[in-house]
């Protein structure tokens, strides 16, 4: 081989080689990250795009509901759908976009102020007053805290009263009745029967209708799978008249609860219309001992 084709030769596996080693450092290099932003957590959120960490439900939340810390967490939220409601960790990443940053100074002055600084102390304690869907943002607005009103305060319609009676099981359908159920409330009581000196005449009388159960005892619900409790105290959600109705029906003998069935719900409520009528008078023997009942057909 001539001297000038040997030199062509190295020539040429000189530059395959310096060739190769350019190719692979091209390959072979990862871009740089850029700084400032946070990479999504899920899908559906843009690579690289400003996220901040938001309070949010993680279960489903119905109304009274006591919070725990574990039935909220944080989730990331994209910087500029923040709603200045949400509680966040009160971190702002950087970001040109002044209208982000502004609400995002709200939102932690905001959770500040409400728990002293530590948003997600927030819901120790807690009831929630609407109800709240998994992955949904906790808001002031759907949570009353402990000084704010408790669980009655929280669920009674606006212009109704938590009132109680005593109950017993022989007075509340054995203990069927549960709380959300719908029911009448009668009052028993002895009169003196007309014409017949000294004897006594029972009447009794269904004085409100179709009022919600709030309560039993403590409990605000029935336990999973339970199909009756026995109390000794039923909290009924009257308004301010039926609550004088069924004060005086407590002062004036016993009272007893009368469950209504989930299709007769939708009825009249409140204190039921009496209509004077003739009494009809049955006189019962016991073991010698007389007494008379009024019935009212």
């Amino acid at each position: 081989m001539s001297p000038v084709r040997l030199l062509i030769v190295l020539i040429a596996a000189v530059s395959a080689i310096g060739l190769a080693v350019v190719l692979q450092r091209a390959l072979g290099a990862k871009p740089a990250a850029p700084t400032g932003l946070v990479e999504s957590s899920g899908p559906g959120v843009p690579q690289g795009k400003p996220m901040t960490q938001v309070l949010v439900a993680k279960r489903d939340l119905p109304v009274g509901t006591r919070l725990v810390a574990a039935d909220v967490g944080w989730q990331a939220w994209p910087s500029d759908s923040i709603n200045t409601a949400f509680i966040t960790n009160g971190a702002a990443p950087a970001s040109p976009d002044g209208k982000v940053q502004a609400a995002k100074a709200v939102v932690a002055a905001t959770a500040d102020q409400m728990i002293g600084g530590d948003p997600a102390k927030v819901v120790e304690g807690a009831i929630v007053r609407d109800p709240i869907l998994v992955g949904e943002p906790i808001t002031p607005r759907k949570i009353v805290r402990g000084g704010e009103g408790g669980y009655l305060s929280v669920v009674l319609t606006p212009g109704k009263r938590a009132m109680s009676v005593p109950v017993s099981s022989d007075t509340a359908v054995g203990g069927f009745i549960l709380p959300g159920d719908r029911v009448d409330v009668l009052t028993t009581r002895e009169t003196p029967t007309p014409g017949d000196a000294g004897g006594k005449v029972t009447v009794a009388e269904t004085v409100l209708q179709n009022i919600r159960v709030l309560a039993l005892d403590q409990a605000t619900a029935a336990e999973k799978d339970a199909k009756s409790i026995v109390a000794a105290t039923a909290t009924l959600e009257v308004g301010p008249v039926e609550a004088e109705t069924l004060a005086r029906a407590k002062a004036g003998g016993a009272i007893s609860l009368a469950l209504r069935a989930y299709t007769d719900m939708g009825g009249p409520s409140g204190v039921t219309q009496v209509v004077a009528r003739d009494d009809s008078t049955v006189r019962i023997n016991r073991g010698g001992q007389t007494s008379s009942v009024a019935v009212r057909p």
